[in-house]
């Protein structure tokens, strides 16, 4: 594998909205503690969503913003609300009501805009990525989307906030461009202040056709590459388990990237069994995770 290695300078773009849909669901929950964490970060609006075809649940449903701050020891115990905005973020909370879940989300992102979407998928269905809604709401306005599993505690703690993010995946292949990913997993871990740990890059394929990289010197974390034969969604997921990873980051291209794959049993072979949060962040855009 061919790569170069530089100082990390890219200008950061700055993410305004988080867009988090929910279902009230357990692993919502988790989803949630990620939105919330990644709007706190970047010091944006959060919006938390909704959509059911009677519209009758309420605003209460959703999990608690202060009392979450409140656990997470941001705030302290019995703050008013008036003192969520004073850690920089705007939270908003959108009941919505129509037969099509999807079409809530999207008529919302066309409306507010989102910068970055996270997601929950459930095992039993992946709800909020069954038939189409995956690729419209993740791909709409080309922009980062967050998918966490069910069953899986992501890297970030709804108890208290902590992250665990050591170990990250990078599957890289000529197209979609590799490198937005790359960057992105960077700008994670130093926004998130994680000290320490490991990417792999990972490219599934002859070794003739591994796409030249920049790997970022980043103190106190390694570049491990390696090259693989296979099924790639079989071998994605086989490395992911073997190297414990916390997070894979993925770049994606629209029509021949990774989420057009989502349409069918690789969204399923995927997300139903990945073993840690994925991170889709388009080739296209400069957007790299959680920085403001």
């Amino acid at each position: 594998m061919t790569t170069t290695s530089e100082s990390f300078s890219s200008t950061p773009s700055v993410i305004r909205r988080v867009l988090h849909p929910s279902d009230f669901s357990e692993a919502s929950l988790v989803a949630f503690a990620h939105a919330l964490k990644a709007a706190l970060i970047s010091k944006s609006k959060l919006a938390l969503i909704h959509v059911s075809d009677n519209g009758q649940r309420d605003w209460t449903e959703f999990p608690g913003v202060r009392e979450t701050l409140e656990r997470w020891k941001l705030l302290p115990a019995g703050s008013p609300p008036s003192a969520v905005p004073e850690l920089g973020i705007d939270v908003t909370k959108v009941i919505g009501c129509g037969p099509n879940p999807v079409e809530g989300v999207l008529g919302y992102i066309e409306q507010h805009g989102a910068d970055l979407i996270v997601l929950a998928t459930h095992h039993h269905g992946l709800d909020w990525l069954h038939k189409s809604i995956s690729e419209p709401v993740a791909r709409k306005s080309g922009e980062m989307t967050l998918f966490v599993p069910a069953g899986t505690p992501g890297f970030v703690s709804l108890a208290d906030g902590s992250v665990s993010l050591r170990n990250i995946l990078i599957p890289i292949a000529a197209t979609p461009r590799p490198q937005p990913a790359i960057d992105g997993a960077v700008r994670l871990i130093q926004q998130l202040r994680r000290e320490s740990g490991k990417f792999v890059l990972l490219h599934v394929g002859e070794n003739g056709s591994v796409p030249t990289v920049v790997t970022p010197e980043v103190p106190g974390w390694t570049w491990h590459k390696m090259t693989k034969q296979g099924d790639v969604i079989e071998v994605i997921l086989e490395t992911a388990r073997q190297a414990d990873v916390d997070l894979i980051v993925m770049s994606t291209d629209g029509r021949s990237g990774f989420l057009d794959a989502l349409r069918g049993s690789h969204s399923e072979r995927v997300l139903r069994h990945a073993p840690c949060p994925l991170l889709a962040i388009p080739a296209s855009s400069h957007t790299a995770a959680f920085v403001s």
